[in-house]
């Protein structure tokens, strides 16, 4: 029986294309003089988002905490919504290695509420609160199940932090579907923060990697802290060749994946409308919620696995599918047959 992996969208694998621009790649020392194909490929995502500078990155996770001692070196007050990547899946590394603290702002599909978060801002340290160092802001949302956030939403944040002077980074580990979603260059989206990465390794299908982006003087600074963290690469050109292709040729396509995902949802809501709300589903990630069927997450996990398709528990009930290029539609009507079958039983 052949394997369905909506587990994630990083079991992408790279194309044909990309294989043979890997082949090819020219090499050089990043840590050094320079590779001039991640060297390439910074260039091109700085340019598509909009800022001055690029760099290339191992893991999102890294980027992330590369951004954040970027912007704060220590001390203060990080503020995002409860549910972001960052706080909820990054090991800690913003308390732990940055020396920063978490404060944690009321919010519904990432989008947090601005009056808790105008309430929240300190520009500076007083006797009775931290600084606020950072704020963060993540599209697509993935604990809001791929949601993606409103760009007015994202300019109130953004104005609202240079107020205060307090810099915002934007965590687009699927910063390209959120682009697809909205129908608009990337550029419009991240222009609501002083930084930005994504990932490429997602369903853009390049092997490995992401891309941290944002002025020159910053990247500088973040070029410093990836080596602090052991990031620092050497002939990468043979990855960041890859990364090139996924830019160029792989951004369009993602709205395929949107639709599957549409399209999946639509055939779990026919089976119990319990199930996932098809209007909730605007990227390629669907939320499932076992809670009426009383049988937990977990359950679903292995009765799903041992019939070829895979998934992963998101919560007590709840199991994320997201949708990929390696995934069809005769896959889609497949899961959904699969799920009807169980859930009768």
């Amino acid at each position: 029986m052949d394997v369905i992996d909506l587990g994630s969208d990083t079991v992408t694998r790279p194309t044909e294309r990309m294989l043979e621009r890997m082949r090819n790649a020219e090499l050089g020392d990043d840590g050094r003089e320079g590779d001039p194909t991640v060297r390439a490929l910074e260039a091109l995502a700085a340019k598509r988002l909009g800022k001055e500078a690029g760099l290339f990155m191992p893991s999102g996770t890294m980027a992330n905490l590369v951004a954040v001692l970027a912007h704060t070196g220590r001390g203060g007050e990080v503020l995002s919504d409860p549910g972001t990547h960052i706080f909820r899946s990054e090991m800690g590394g913003v308390a732990g290695l940055a020396s920063l603290f978490h404060r944690a702002i009321p919010a519904k599909r990432g989008v947090m509420d601005l009056d808790a978060l105008r309430e929240t801002v300190r520009p500076a340290l007083t006797p009775r609160s931290l600084f606020t160092a950072l704020i963060v802001m993540e599209t697509t949302h993935n604990d809001g199940g791929g949601a993606v956030l409103p760009l007015d939403y994202m300019a109130a944040v953004h104005r609202l932090a240079r107020e205060n002077g307090v810099p915002v980074h934007i965590d687009g580990a699927r910063l390209f579907n959120a682009a697809v979603k909205l129908g608009v260059p990337v550029s419009e989206i991240t222009a609501h923060g002083e930084s930005a990465c994504f990932c490429i390794s997602k369903g853009l299908s390049a092997p490995v990697g992401s891309l941290l982006c944002g002025s020159t003087e910053f990247i500088l600074r973040a070029r410093a802290f990836r080596r602090m963290c052991g990031g620092n690469l050497r002939q990468a050109g043979v990855i960041a060749a890859a990364g090139i292709v996924s830019l160029e040729e792989m951004v369009d396509r993602l709205a395929e994946d949107h639709a599957r995902a549409k399209h999946l949802a639509e055939g779990l809501a026919r089976i119990h409308p319990s199930l996932v709300d098809p209007d909730s589903v605007e990227t390629n990630i669907v939320r499932v919620d076992f809670a009426k069927s009383g049988r937990r997450a977990e359950e679903w996990v292995k009765a799903l696995s041992d019939r070829g398709i895979r998934s992963g528990a998101w919560s007590t009930w709840q199991i994320r599918l997201v949708t990929h290029r390696h995934v069809t539609d005769a896959d889609v009507e497949r899961v959904v047959g699969t799920m009807r079958e169980l859930w009768g039983n």
